[in-house]
């Protein structure tokens, strides 16, 4: 199916239309791209060296035939889930705690002034 597929040029393909904005600096915008970008490539490498792992694991050598032809069962599977989200969870942290601090914003100091006041 991918078989012959230049990867290099397909990486280089701009989709149609405006590229989407999120942040008001565009490099903000290229900075986080390119760090998903990244942690995208390092949970590939992961789950790759989790299949050497296992496959050592079981046989005591290998070969890249036998990586390329690995097929996790159901409990690896889930198992290589978890690790991923919670790989993810760990990256976007930064972005969740912005989103809680959004949805239940601190009070004003002053009101926490007061409220240290009050007999």
């Amino acid at each position: 199916m991918t078989e012959g597929l230049d990867w290099i040029e397909r990486s280089g393909a701009r989709a149609k239309g405006r590229r989407p904005a999120f942040f008001d600096e565009p490099a903000v915008d290229r900075l986080y791209s390119l760090t998903l970008a990244l942690a995208a490539e390092l949970s590939a490498t992961r789950e790759r060296l989790d299949t050497v792992e296992r496959l050592l694991e079981a046989g005591g050598s290998l070969r890249r035939e036998d990586v390329e032809a690995y097929a996790p069962d159901r409990a690896t599977g889930q198992e290589r889930g978890e690790a991923t989200r919670a790989y993810i969870a760990r990256i976007m942290r930064g972005f969740q705690q912005e989103v809680e601090a959004m949805e239940h914003p601190d009070p004003p100091i002053m009101d926490v002034v007061e409220a240290l006041t009050r007999p």
